[in-house]
């Protein structure tokens, strides 16, 4: 059994997007590191104001390795949950055998996976761009209200907006599509991994989130999944947050103290 949990926030966002979730976590008595990605580490309203220059080439890869050095630092092996592009990095992560279980939360477009038609529609302003591989983009309000977070209370967009969204590197985009970094689904030797999905979705289908899930089963190891028929991609936020965020951590929980390999997977 393991006392850590590795939370990685996916585009859009940075760790503040956990605090919630962390908050939650740490009451139970776990170890919480809520990490940003390289160039993150501010607050949004700075990072809007003036991203690091940096930010704006920055890859896939390269925030992998960020967190695997993060995670081999530790001393124990963490439980791994991430949310959208942070639920694809955990199952990199679990495949190079870390971690001791990994929730995938809406995951992002995966390699080998094709993209959603609402993911498609939602990746347009960026793939519209043609120089956004190198560049640094800014979701609109207009774009967070209706297809991010549209199931939460219009009164509260201005201020979640305001409070969590952060520049993106269109590069991270592209790599969705186009990524050096494969999976071998059947030959990994990973840990036990959970992928959850929302009906609601616009930026990541639930229709995305079974086809990985196809996809992941091919492992031996212990693969399941739930989709909230209910809850759009800003489940970790939105009202009922609790409910996605106590599954989470229940199910990687019993799989970590299992401590084997599980060969049954359900839906």
């Amino acid at each position: 059994m393991t006392n850590t949990i590795v939370l990685i926030h996916g585009a859009w966002l940075n760790a503040r997007s956990w605090e919630k979730v962390k908050a939650r976590y740490e009451a139970k008595g776990f170890n919480v590191i809520a990490a940003d990605w390289p160039f993150d580490d501010r607050s949004p309203a700075q990072l809007r104001a003036a991203p690091a220059k940096e930010l704006a080439t920055l890859s896939q890869s390269q925030i992998i390795e960020h967190y695997e050095a993060i995670i081999r630092a530790l001393p124990e092996k963490p439980i791994l949950i991430g949310h959208s592009l942070g639920g694809v990095f955990v199952q990199h992560l679990l495949s190079r055998g870390l971690g001791v279980a990994g929730v995938a939360i809406n995951p992002a477009p995966t390699p080998g996976v094709p993209l959603g038609p609402q993911a498609i529609v939602s990746a347009l302003p960026v793939f519209s761009d043609v120089f956004s591989w190198k560049k640094a983009k800014v979701m609109s309000r207009d774009f967070f209200a209706s297809r991010f977070a549209q199931t939460q209370d219009i009164a509260d967009v201005d201020a979640n907006y305001d409070r969590y969204v952060v520049p993106t590197p269109g590069r991270v985009y592209w790599n969705g599509v186009v990524n050096p970094i494969k999976i071998d689904w059947a030959k990994q030797n990973r840990a036990p991994l959970l992928l959850i999905g929302g009906g609601k979705d616009l930026i990541a289908d639930a229709s995305m989130t079974r086809a990985i899930y196809n996809k992941q089963r091919k492992a031996k190891t212990r693969t399941d999944l739930h989709i909230f028929e209910d809850r759009s991609h800003w489940t970790l936020m939105d009202k009922g947050w609790e409910q996605v965020a106590d599954m989470a951590l229940d199910w990687a929980v019993a799989q970590a103290a299992e401590g084997k390999p599980q060969l049954r997977a359900v839906a």
